[in-house]
């Protein structure tokens, strides 16, 4: 903030004769910026006198009288700087400067007055000024505050354009990365789907058993409040839970009649084969792990592990509910379908001991309150 001398006061009134000069005054030089600069002050000497001492030094100089006349020229032509008085009749500078900063946020802006009131002055700075010079004013003050203030007027921009470059750089490779994970998601969908084609093709018995689970495992997770991200990796765990099977000769997947204690033995080595196939594929998410626990009890009655409570993920138990649910419900070789109902009670009946009661009474709350299908 600058307190000048009392230079202006001795200067002529324009309009009487020639205004004095308050010291040497710079040459215009050939490479001087031609930056536009509005004046506004209702006293016409200050006017005219800001206006010479600016236009000697390379500014293009506009004049008004008032608010109202500011207004208009700033609607022609949007100035660079507004060197403008707090104190004039009608609407006052302060105000006239808060819509300048506003609808013209590249504009500068330097108030003048007469009152040194430190108060006045911090609160306008943080309005966004960029002075306060105080009346009477000397040509080297106004000059080293039009500098400054047009130096950090043009850092300003140059930070604004900076930002919205960085942005607009941002935006554009973030479509571009979401553009990528879109073609890697359906390429690693595609994938799991040709997977469990390939195991339902050695058990067309139990073709679109992996596809059913995989539906009622998503709709079991959403209701118990997984989110969206945790939904579709039960989802995809459950489209391939089975693929462990592949290496069980084709002849005990449909085998007829009840199998044998060593042929159910190797049925019971899937849940580890599927592991070891899905193990090093970087997943998103544990569908290796889901896929390994698949036939996990709460009690540790399962296998191949043997796991119990919270050893057992929360997206493998509600694959456990879904496997058991579509299982017993559809038909197999060695004995028709039990229908829902029963498969429903099995998971009542076991829930808390076996199965977790949430995803239990989730899954009863589908097929009995929201009318769950599997081929819907």
């Amino acid at each position: 903030m600058y307190q000048q001398s009392d230079c202006i006061e001795n200067n002529r009134d324009p309009v009487d004769g020639e205004l004095a000069s308050c010291g040497p005054e710079a040459p215009l030089k050939d490479d001087a910026p031609r930056k536009q600069v509005l004046i506004v002050d209702d006293e016409r000497p200050i006017r005219m006198l800001l206006q010479k001492i600016l236009e000697a030094n390379g500014y293009i100089c506009r004049t008004a009288e008032n608010a109202a006349e500011a207004r208009d020229l700033m609607a022609e032509k949007v100035s660079d700087l507004i060197l403008c008085d707090i104190n004039m009749p009608g609407e006052s500078g302060l105000d006239f400067i808060r819509y300048v900063l506003k609808a013209h946020p590249e504009t500068a802006a330097i108030m003048v007055s007469a009152i040194g009131d430190p108060l006045l002055a911090e609160s306008m700075l943080q309005l966004g000024v960029y002075d306060y010079i105080i009346k009477p004013m000397d040509r080297n003050g106004i000059l080293i505050s039009v500098a400054n203030a047009f130096r950090r007027r043009d850092l300003e921009i140059a930070n604004r354009s900076y930002r919205r470059n960085l942005e607009k750089m941002v935006d554009e490779r973030t479509d571009s990365l979401k553009r990528s994970m879109t073609q890697l998601e359906k390429a690693m969908n595609g994938i799991v789907r040709a997977i469990a084609h390939t195991v339902e093709t050695r058990d067309p018995y139990t073709a679109g058993h992996q596809r059913r689970v995989a539906d009622l495992a998503a709709a079991i997770a959403g209701e118990v409040g997984f989110d969206r991200d945790k939904v579709e990796a039960v989802r995809m765990a459950a489209i391939i839970h089975d693929l462990g099977k592949i290496s069980v000769p084709a002849e005990i997947l449909s085998k007829p009649s009840r199998l044998t204690v060593n042929e159910f033995n190797l049925i019971k080595e899937h849940p580890q084969v599927g592991y070891d196939i899905l193990k090093d594929i970087d997943f998103p998410w544990e569908i290796a792990t889901m896929v390994y626990q698949h036939h996990e009890k709460l009690d540790g009655s399962g296998y191949p592990l043997g796991l119990s409570g919270d050893a057992i993920l929360p997206e493998s138990r509600v694959l456990t509910v879904a496997d058991i649910v579509e299982a017993m419900a559809s038909h197999r070789p060695y004995r028709p379908g039990l229908g829902i109902d029963i498969a429903l009670g099995e998971i009542e009946k076991n829930k808390g001991r076996l199965y977790d009661p949430e995803v239990a009474r989730a899954c009863q709350a589908l097929f009995n309150e929201k009318r769950f299908t599997f081929d819907k």
